[in-house]
């Protein structure tokens, strides 16, 4: 269970690790691995989220755009309402020609609003 400081419960039921599968990616023309925009990463996992917790979809950034590469991970930040922010990493699980799974997995702790 996610845990945030006093005040905030955006996602106070939301379990970590859930699995997004069949996220497509476009390929990118000048290496053979796919790619899936920071954009879409990010689009992807505040919308299994919300449809987890059945709350309204977070405020999730993802610094770059995610290779399609087993293995491959990224840091993701959720922004809550009031301000706290929790870290979401990001792991590529399965690529199948231009389709990337992947798996996330939010912090266990909360960084208070600055």
């Amino acid at each position: 269970m996610i845990r945030f400081p006093a005040g905030t419960s955006l996602l106070a039921t939301t379990a970590v690790g859930m699995l997004l599968a069949g996220c497509s990616a476009s390929a990118n023309g000048e290496t053979s691995e796919p790619k899936m925009s920071a954009k879409k990463v990010a689009t992807l996992v505040s919308e299994k989220l919300a449809s987890t917790t059945g709350r309204p979809k977070p405020d999730i950034s993802c610094p770059e755009d995610l290779v399609g590469k087993v293995g491959t991970t990224m840091r993701c930040k959720l922004t809550a309402n009031d301000g706290s922010t929790l870290g979401v990493t990001v792991t590529v699980t399965s690529v199948d020609g231009d389709q990337i799974n992947f798996d996330f997995e939010a912090d266990k702790t909360a960084s208070p609003a600055s």
